[in-house]
């Protein structure tokens, strides 16, 4: 017999551990596998806890959460733990975001502890509970290949789609990974949350960085770093100077506001030199980017990744450089220093740190072919001064 869980055997036979985040979707999760007749596990992870953030609206993993979710745990009848991650959490999440950040980069913290910590160290932990399969409440989906093993694929509610945050998974990891609401509308979880009388049914989902509790990301950086935010100059394409600033952390790529220069035409931060404390500015077209250099690829498609660009060393595909983004046409070569992505049409905003994910197809529910991460981009060539420079947008918030 096979269910939700595309699983063989009875249901009440299979332990499921189901990470617990104290939202909806994860609540539901559980619920559901429970309804089903599996003997689910909730577990839930305490990540961080600190002031504001515990109770902070739209946050997650923090105080109020782990009550949410042992009250739902309670309400369906499963046993719940919660387990204290906050040390690697801090080590393999926010301090790496805080380094990343410092260099100028445009992290997404979201993608590495999902890599890191919810299946790399919870895989462990529900295999050491006896658990066959680890369930969550993200939206993307997994499907048996024919030929063996699993691929992750977009959610059925495009809206909801959480696959730019999961490129990282490995092949390994998707074996006793499910995702139970990759086919279900975040509507349909709600009403399934009110049906099953969970008292998050209305709960809001969490937002941004769940270790941002003010939404500033240079205070946080500025506390786990100090004296990160030292002043530089403000310099054109060309390395005039027009201005000073009062530490790069201040400033995003792509960034207009607060510059502090009159120069009589509109400038963007177009580049954040954190060894020379400069950050760069030019128009608006020196944030066009054409081509990316990828570090940390994890390649998801079948076979090799080298069997992808057979066609004349390059591979046709689809990516996202946003998680907002829809996939737009783009061409996989390796080149010296690694993977390049060749973006067919171009792209504003794009970000040294930011993910770049692969996909089969540009709508529905292709397939994820992996990603990895952007270490540098090219921007498309609008005079001698921009030439060769490297220029990028980005997308870290405006501060």
């Amino acid at each position: 017999m096979r269910n939700s869980l595309d699983l063989e055997g009875r249901p009440q036979e299979t332990r499921v551990v189901v990470a617990m985040s104290g939202g909806v979707d994860s609540s539901v999760t559980a619920a559901l596998l429970k309804e089903e007749g599996y003997d689910v596990v909730g577990v839930t992870l305490q990540l961080y806890d600190h002031g504001a953030a515990t109770h902070r609206k739209g946050a997650c993993c923090a105080g109020q959460d782990i009550h949410d979710a042992r009250a739902v745990a309670e309400r369906i009848g499963i046993p719940h733990y919660v387990l204290d991650y906050e040390s690697r959490f801090k080590e393999a999440v926010i301090d790496r975001f805080a380094d990343s950040y410092v260099a100028g980069e445009t992290p997404v913290p979201c993608v590495e502890c999902n890599q890191s910590i919810k299946f790399r160290d919870l895989l462990t932990t529900a295999g050491e509970l006896g658990a066959k399969v680890l369930a969550t409440g993200h939206y993307v989906a997994s499907r048996a290949l024919p030929g063996g093993g699993r691929a992750l694929y977009r959610a059925r509610d495009s809206e909801r789609d959480q696959s730019y945050f999961l490129f990282a998974t490995t092949r390994a990891q998707l074996e006793p990974l499910r995702f139970p609401l990759g086919e279900r509308t975040k509507a349909e979880t709600r009403v399934l949350a009110r049906r099953f009388g969970l008292s998050v049914a209305e709960k809001e989902d969490s937002q941004d960085i769940c270790f941002v509790p003010s939404g500033r990301y240079s205070e946080v950086i500025a506390r786990l770093r100090p004296g990160a935010a030292e002043p530089g100059d403000i310099v054109d394409l060309d390395g005039k100077v027009l201005g000073r600033h009062d530490g790069i952390i201040h400033f995003t790529v792509g960034q207009r506001r607060g510059l502090r220069i009159a120069t009589g035409k509109p400038l963007y931060v177009v580049r954040l030199d954190a060894a020379a404390r400069r950050v760069v500015v030019g128009p608006r077209e020196a944030l066009r980017t054409s081509a990316l250099l990828l570090r940390d690829v994890n390649w998801l498609g079948n076979g090799a990744i080298e069997e992808a660009l057979a066609d004349e060393g390059r591979g046709s595909v689809f990516v996202k450089v946003r998680s907002t983004r829809p996939p737009q046409p783009a061409w996989l070569r390796r080149g010296a220093l690694g993977i390049e992505v060749e973006l067919v049409a171009g792209e504003d905003g794009v970000a040294p740190g930011q993910a770049c994910v692969f996909y089969d197809a540009e709508e529905g529910q292709a397939r994820v072919l992996g990603g990895g991460i952007i270490q540098s981009a090219v921007a498309r060539e609008i005079g001698a001064g921009a030439r060769d420079r490297g220029a990028c947008g980005a997308a870290r918030m405006n501060l």
